[in-house]
């Protein structure tokens, strides 16, 4: 083979290892870059899922409490109608509810 072919077809052997050596540079650049913004969007995902955790916390307790308040308020204005008897058996199931949670407390 003449000595100006063997000089091109090294030249073209080495731009092709050259072409496959930027390539693999290349990609693994954008590979990293990917990482990189799969990571942040994973992060950003935490950090969402704990406010939407934190808001969604403030709101059942803030429901709880309405419920409950609108309970209590309910069972008093019902409690005004009782006879005296319903009211024994009322204040017996009090007494007993409370001896069962002192029970459990301690």
């Amino acid at each position: 083979m003449p000595e100006l072919e063997q000089n091109n077809l090294e030249k073209i052997i080495l731009a092709g290892i050259g072409a496959i050596t930027r390539t693999a540079e290349t990609a693994g650049e954008l590979l990293d870059e990917l990482v990189k913004k799969g990571e942040l969007t994973v992060d950003q995902g935490k950090a969402l899922n704990e406010e939407l955790k934190h808001e969604i916390k403030g709101c059942v307790e803030e429901k709880t409490q309405s419920v409950q308040s609108s309970a209590v308020t309910f069972l008093v204005d019902k409690m005004d109608k009782l006879t005296p008897e319903d009211l024994a058996i009322v204040r017996a199931k009090l007494d007993e509810m409370e001896k069962t949670k002192g029970q459990s407390d301690e």
